[in-house]
C-alpha cells in the first residue's frame, strides 16, 4: 500500500470510529441530559464551564456556543480559578466541569468552591465512579470508546463527543429560548454569519437621502432628483406619502421622446417591487437577482400607509458581503 493510500486509510478511520461513537452518544442520551437543561435554565447567573488541556479546549468552544445562542456563559480556567477567579463565580451561576477521566486534580478547587456555596454542578465524563460525577449534581456521561489513535494517548473520540454534547446542550436550550435568527446576529455583527443576517433596516438609506417626488413633478425635477441622490431611480409618491411607482432607467429610456414635457406619473412603472424593513438583506438579494433589479425601495407593512422608509441597492449589500 502506497504512503497516499495508508494516509487515506488511516483519515477514513478515525472519521468512521469518531462516527460509530457519535451514534453511541446518541443512543445513550436519557433524562440525566433533560436535567442538565433544566438547571441552567432555571439558573439566574450564568454557565461558568471549566476544564484542563484537551477538555479545556473544548470547554472553551462550548462556552462561546453556550454564549453566542442567549445562554451567558463564559470560561474559566481551573489553574487561574485556584489563584483568584474562583471570585469570578456567584449564587445563581451553575458551573459545567468537563474532564474525560473525571480526575483532573486542577479541577479539585473549582469543585470543593461549588459545594461550599452551594453552586449547581453539571460534570461531563466518561466515568460515572470518579471524583468529578460523584461531586456533581447532574451528570452528562459519554460513552468510553477509547481514542481513534489505537492506543487511548490521543484525545479524539472523546474530545469529540465531548464537544457534541455540548453543541446538543446549547442548542437545546436554544430551541427552549426561542432563539432566532435576528437574536444570533446580536451576537454576530461581524463576518459572513453577520451579512447573512443582516436585516434591511440594517443596511437601507433613510431620511433625506431617499429619492422622492411627487407624481405630478415635472420630469426636469425628477431628473435632477435621480442625479443628485445617486440612486440612478427615483419613487413617486401620493398626495399622502403612498410610494405609487418608481422611475429607472428603462423608464426613461421608453419615455425619451418628448420626456421633459412629462411628469414622473407619466414616465414611472407603477406598484413597484419592495420589502420590509425587517426582512433579511438576504432576502433582498435574491429578490433584486431573481428581477434582475439594483435596488428596493422599503416599505414598512404595518404603516397605516404604504410610505417609503427606504432604499435598499444591492452595492450596500455587496459591501458587506452578500450577493
Amino acid at each position: 500500500m502506497s504512503s497516499a493510500e495508508t494516509f487515506l486509510a488511516t483519515a477514513r478511520q478515525v472519521i468512521t470510529d469518531e462516527a460509530r461513537a457519535l451514534d453511541a452518544l446518541a443512543d445513550g442520551l436519557d433524562a440525566r441530559f433533560a436535567e442538565a437543561v433544566d438547571l441552567v435554565l432555571q439558573a439566574e447567573g450564568r454557565v461558568i464551564v471549566s476544564g484542563i488541556g484537551k477538555s479545556g479546549h473544548i470547554g472553551h468552544k462550548i462556552a462561546a456556543t453556550l454564549a453566542s445562542t442567549g445562554t451567558p456563559a463564559y470560561f474559566v480556567h481551573p489553574a487561574e480559578a485556584s489563584h483568584g477567579d474562583l471570585g469570578m463565580l456567584s449564587k445563581g451561576d451553575v458551573v459545567l466541569a468537563i474532564s474525560n477521566s473525571g480526575e483532573a486534580p486542577e479541577l479539585a478547587n473549582l469543585l470543593s468552591f461549588t459545594r461550599r456555596f452551594g453552586i449547581p454542578l453539571i460534570g461531563l465524563s466518561s466515568r460515572m465512579d470518579s471524583t468529578l460525577m460523584k461531586e456533581a449534581d447532574v451528570h452528562l456521561q459519554i460513552p468510553a470508546l477509547g481514542e481513534a489513535c489505537g492506543f487511548g494517548m490521543v484525545p479524539s473520540i472523546s474530545t469529540t463527543l465531548t464537544l457534541a454534547m455540548g453543541d446538543a446542550l446549547a442548542i437545546a436550550l436554544m430551541k427552549h429560548r426561542d432563539f432566532r435568527p435576528e437574536n444570533f446576529r446580536a451576537f454576530h455583527p461581524g463576518g459572513k454569519l453577520g451579512a447573512r443576517l443582516s436585516k434591511v433596516d440594517d443596511l437601507m438609506h433613510d431620511g433625506t437621502a431617499l429619492p422622492l417626488v411627487g407624481a405630478d413633478t415635472p420630469m426636469s425635477d425628477a431628473l435632477i432628483e435621480i442625479s443628485q441622490k445617486g440612486f440612478g431611480v427615483a419613487g413617486v409618491t401620493g398626495a399622502n406619502g403612498t410610494l405609487q411607482g418608481i422611475i429607472t432607467d428603462g423608464d426613461l429610456r421608453r419615455h425619451m421622446d418628448g420626456l421633459l414635457d412629462k411628469t414622473a406619473a407619466d414616465v414611472m412603472t407603477s406598484s413597484p417591487t419592495t420589502i420590509a424593513p425587517g426582512s433579511l438583506a438576504e432576502e433582498a438579494v435574491a429578490i433584486m437577482n431573481d428581477r434582475k433589479i439594483t435596488c428596493l425601495f422599503v416599505v414598512d407593512p404595518e404603516g397605516d400607509t404604504a410610505q417609503a422608509v427606504g432604499l435598499l441597492h444591492i452595492h450596500d449589500c455587496l459591501r458587506v458581503g452578500l450577493g
